[in-house]
């Protein structure tokens, strides 16, 4: 049997494409172990999956001032020298990174112990710790094409984002059901992120009168984002997040609305959902959506909206484009590359590890 070593963390994004490759890793008779932080997300993520789980310290690599700069770096260096402990003590066969801080000790180590790494870089450019990571591996996977051609030739890989299976078993009469909707108008659904949007809320619900004549609209709006005001309107749900519903609410939607996170806009790929995008601004991140948004214009899968240009009416002008053109976008989105991820990266992790 051969063993493999999954690690990613610090936000969910770095652990859900580990999840979705848990079924076939199994299917492929791989012993399972994760590498994360102490107590970060992907240990409460990883653990109703019944998978070793091994905690390191983690410290934070970043570009600008914080009293924490000067102790971090000796979580690093203690996280890495538990991850060669490890990396001897399971002897793995390969690691697979899907990024975050916690996985660069574990992917150092990996190449001191001469084991092979996958890393996995969801976003047009890599972030900090992927970049640190990236020379150390034997391959890396990308979501967009401009990724491939920016990184070392022969060591990306286009492959997509690994998609949770059960996204693809949502059923569109329970999602209208559960929402108290019916079959007589096309549904919107608007995600906003896990912590919701201010700016996409109040620009929906600017216009909320306006698109109930046409649509009926599921608004994820984020934890303490409920308009109580709004409670009861027909045609208009709202919810703080949601979790277990998901994959219905998503059969349901004609159009979604969206932020421009890498995991987010896959899966709204793979889904086939035409889409209007409204990345994260360049002032509150650091330009990765953005770059992942125009990658999506430019292949035909999305329209976009810059958050800055924002406003109720180049929305609600949108949503009509969108509608309209519903088939051209879905026909470009099927004829993606990006389709079949898990088996692409299962087949990439197989090469290596023999």
């Amino acid at each position: 049997m051969k063993r493999i070593i999954l690690t990613g963390g610090g936000t969910a994004g770095h652990v859900t494409p580990n999840i979705a490759l848990l079924p076939e890793l199994k299917e492929h008779n791989y012993d399972i172990h994760y590498i994360g932080s102490y107590e970060g997300i992907e240990k409460k993520l990883i653990e109703e999956f019944h998978i070793p789980y091994h905690g390191i310290s983690s410290g934070k690599l970043r570009r600008y001032f914080d009293p924490k700069n000067f102790s971090d770096p000796f979580k690093v260096i203690k996280g890495y020298r538990q991850a060669v402990k490890l990396m001897k003590k399971l002897k793995p066969d390969v690691v697979f990174s899907k990024g975050g801080f916690v996985t660069v000790p574990v992917v150092l180590a990996a190449r001191r112990c001469k084991v092979p790494t996958i890393i996995h870089e969801s976003d047009m450019t890599p972030g900090l710790a992927n970049r640190i990571c990236i020379p150390s591996a034997a391959k890396v996977c990308a979501n967009f094409p401009e990724t491939v051609n920016a990184l070392p030739q022969g060591k990306t890989v286009l492959t997509g984002t690994p998609i949770r299976q059960e996204l693809f078993t949502g059923n569109k009469a329970a999602g209208l059901k559960f929402c108290g909707f019916n079959h007589d108008k096309p549904v919107i659904l608007v995600i906003g992120g896990s912590l919701g949007s201010v700016v996409v809320n109040d620009a929906v619900r600017s216009i909320l009168p306006e698109l109930l004549k046409n649509y009926q609209v599921i608004h994820l709006c984020g934890k303490d984002k409920v308009d109580e005001s709004l409670k009861g309107t027909p045609g208009y749900v709202q919810f703080e997040y949601i979790k277990k519903e998901l994959c219905d609410l998503m059969d349901a939607a004609d159009i979604v609305i969206s932020r421009a996170g890498a995991n987010a806009i896959c899966e709204i790929l793979a889904l086939r959902k035409p889409n209007i995008l409204i990345p994260l601004s360049a002032a509150a991140s650091r330009g990765d959506q953005i770059l992942n948004a125009s990658s999506f214009e430019k292949q035909g899968f999305s329209y976009v909206i810059k958050e800055e240009d924002l406003n109720g009416s180049l929305l609600n002008k949108a949503v009509e484009t969108v509608y309209q053109k519903r088939d051209t976008y879905i026909d470009a989105m099927t004829k993606s590359k990006l389709n079949n991820s898990i088996e692409t990266i299962i087949n990439l992790i197989e090469s290596i590890s023999k």
